[in-house]
């Protein structure tokens, strides 16, 4: 049986970094992509032209015919219902005992977008939420809470208490345009109801987070390192007031440090980390990456529970849901030529959202050829930003502090209304659509913000119009 790569080569990602640096020459990186021209093709040759709500759910036109049955069957992975042990089909069974969701496509529906739950109360059907304690754990990553580890389980197998409630408050913060025109945006508060395993630390740490779309994941993996490097300016030396920082994180897999780029603080390296931690903590798969059960400190019912085997996701299976979620295609803008849509890209530079929320990325080789000497257009740096106060979470994550965040992608957003069926915004959701997320930016992107909430109303209308069209 033919073995499909799941991590880029790096003999051959080391040979392409050289034309892509002459390429550059002596300029900088991030001028070089700034004025590379933006396609519709946001994702190069991934690029379909999709306007449905399954836009996310196809795999990339310009793959190889090889990959589609892995592909095939990596999508059946990807939305399987799992059963706890023993089950009918053992290939299958191994749920929990700690799990949020049965399957990835729980969270992630139509490869799709989660939300809060409309009522703000739990369990959350798209979300989870992240916990630590002061300090910090294995490798500098999150400090586990005692008796609860470092995210909230809020479901379990039958006779098995659940670790807890996630329930959310919202108070409306009412707000003005420069025009005098009001807004509002909602600030969430999170409360753990019906703690399982004791009470719970008065200095615990959470951070919620919403399952966000996996398009294009496999460009952002084959981005390189060294382009990511480049982008970054930790000290703020061109003094434009914009300090990305990569995340240095923890490669499970090759038991080594790593530049972070996937999650909502950049805490994993590449996919198979990404897919293989969200499979034990999500869903309480075990895999040979992550062999141990969900189940923290004195949970003894957990730890008794039956397993479906070890480990209870298959390497093969492992190996063909990371090339799914590596080759997923990126829908092409819409509208691109209209005349709103065009003006709205002039005010997204002009405003400096561009800065973080870069337009252009490259690929050098990678293992996938599909993915191979791409330049695409995911709009994100994949570097943290100190987003400021109103966003902030105070949970330090490796590097990235109770501050920052990964800039996240922008393409296939406009499209979450019609896959998703909501249009809630940023890391909790807690933003009603693209406006409420620009005037929830703050610390780098506060003079950003400024522009956009000083801006006439044509303009903000037209940012809009732009950012929908992706």
């Amino acid at each position: 049986m033919r073995r499909f790569p799941i991590i880029a080569s790096a003999l051959l990602l080391g040979a392409s970094l050289a034309v892509l640096n002459s390429e550059a020459s002596s300029q900088n990186w991030r001028q070089l992509l700034l004025h590379e021209a933006v396609s519709p093709q946001l994702g190069g040759g991934t690029t379909r032209p999709l306007v449905a709500n399954n836009a996310f759910t196809f795999l990339a036109p310009n793959a190889p015919r090889e990959h589609q049955r892995p592909f095939s069957f990596g999508n059946r992975i990807f939305n399987t219902n799992w059963v706890m042990a023993p089950g009918s089909v053992q290939a299958f069974d191994g749920l929990g005992p700690m799990f949020n969701r049965v399957s990835c496509s729980g969270c992630h529906t139509k490869d799709g977008r989660g939300a809060p739950n409309a009522d703000g109360m739990g369990p959350m059907d798209s979300m989870l939420l992240r916990i630590s304690v002061p300090g910090q754990g294995a490798h500098g990553g999150p400090n586990p809470v005692p008796g609860y580890g470092d995210q909230l389980s809020e479901r379990a197998l039958p006779g098995i208490a659940p670790e807890g409630t996630l329930e959310i408050t919202y108070e409306e913060l009412p707000g003005t345009y420069g025009d005098g025109a009001a807004y509002s945006l909602r600030k969430p508060s999170y409360t753990v109801r019906d703690p399982g395993y004791g009470l719970m630390p008065a200095d615990m740490m959470m951070s919620p987070r919403v399952a966000p779309h996996v398009i294009g994941l496999g460009l952002l993996e084959a981005v390189p390192e060294d382009i990511l490097l480049a982008l970054a300016d930790p000290d703020d030396a061109d003094g434009d007031g914009i300090s990305g920082r990569v995340n240095r994180v923890w490669n499970t897999a090759t038991n080594a440090p790593a530049i972070g780029r996937f999650g909502w603080k950049a805490g994993q390296p590449d996919l198979l980390n990404q897919n293989t931690g969200a499979a034990v903590g999500d869903i309480g798969l075990t895999t040979t990456v992550h062999p141990d059960e969900n189940c923290a400190q004195g949970q003894v019912l957990c730890v008794a529970a039956k397993t479906g085997g070890s480990p209870e996701i298959k390497p093969d299976f492992i190996e063909k849901l990371t090339l799914y979620t590596q080759t997923l295609a990126v829908p092409a803008q819409r509208g691109a030529g209209k005349p709103e849509v065009k003006r709205g890209a002039e005010v997204f530079r002009a405003a400096g959202c561009a800065a973080c929320h870069m337009p252009t990325l490259k690929t050098a080789a990678a293992a996938l050829p599909e993915l191979s000497n791409q330049t695409f257009h995911p709009y994100t740096d994949l570097l943290l930003h100190d987003m400021g106060e109103g966003l902030a979470d105070n949970r330090p994550e490796f590097l990235a502090t109770g501050n920052e965040w990964r800039t996240p992608p922008l393409w296939g957003l406009g499209l979450v209304p019609m896959v998703n069926g909501h249009d809630t915004l940023l890391h909790d959701g807690r933003a009603r659509g693209f406006a409420e997320a620009i005037l929830w930016h703050g610390g780098e992107g506060e003079k950003a913000k400024e522009a956009f909430r000083t801006a006439p109303k044509a303009d903000r209308d037209a940012l809009v119009a732009f950012l929908n069209s992706l």
